[in-house]
């Protein structure tokens, strides 16, 4: 399906917000004989490669993971290779996202983030804001369960501070606490490696979304295999719940 047709579907055919599970670097660069960081900084490659095809493929929202809660297990030299990566992206990226108007945004906690790499993220975020070509949201430090539990401690603490009642504290409140909160729930959930699992991500917003998993590592994913993933999920039924047809 040509992006154009794609654009033109009824809102149901076509997948506006996609989120991505970037998998599959380390093992891309191990195969090769190559250190992780190798294919993380390849990965890195390939995502300014999608932010650049997604608006002609028909997608209004991006959101990747890059770093989750758990990636702290890693080693040392790892984490703070990939703090580099992150940093060096933004300040690399900065003018050209500006200039093709692209809207940056980070989710998850960023309270155990480094000083300048939370300036970073703070700077491109205000530099973007006007933006509407893309909404490109980016998680790093970012679990579902994590996310779900900080919005619940303060709607608690609201609660107990008599802000609100409890029996305020509906689905529409507890999307509001959430750090996607001014985000559409995703259409379509992309993970990529040959795992076949969702890895904390997005746990309450990707309730209704469709799935696709690819065997492909993440530094080989291109934007011709996303639009062909976009083309069969244009071919689903989203039914939420309700009877065929």
């Amino acid at each position: 399906m040509a992006a154009a047709d794609r654009r033109d579907s009824p809102p149901d055919r076509r997948a506006a917000h996609v989120a991505i599970i970037m998998d599959g670097n380390g093992r891309w660069a191990t195969n090769r004989g190559w250190p992780r960081l190798v294919g993380h900084r390849k990965g890195a490659e390939r995502v300014k490669e999608i932010v650049r095809a997604a608006p002609d493929l028909g997608i209004d929202w991006l959101t990747i993971y890059a770093f989750s809660t758990e990636n702290w297990k890693r080693s040392t030299e790892e984490v703070l290779g990939l703090m580099a990566i992150f940093a060096r992206y933004i300040e690399r990226e900065a003018d050209r996202l500006a200039a093709e108007g692209v809207r940056m945004r980070f989710i998850g906690d960023r309270s155990r983030l480094d000083a300048r790499l939370q300036g970073l993220m703070a700077g491109i975020e205000t530099r973007t804001a006007g933006l509407t070509r893309l909404n490109l949201t980016v998680a790093i430090n970012y679990g579902g369960r994590n996310e779900i539990l900080r919005a619940a401690r303060r709607l608690a603490a609201a609660a107990t501070a008599g802000q609100i009642v409890p029996e305020a504290i509906t689905e529409e409140a507890l999307s509001q606490a959430l750090d996607t909160h001014d985000l559409p729930d995703p259409d379509l959930v992309i993970r990529t490696s040959g795992e076949t699992r969702v890895s904390n991500y997005l746990l309450w917003q990707a309730a209704y979304a469709e799935y696709e998993f690819t065997p492909t590592l993440w530094p080989d994913f291109t934007p011709g295999e996303l639009a062909d993933i976009l083309g069969r999920y244009a071919r689903r039924e989203r039914r939420f719940g309700a009877a065929p047809g």
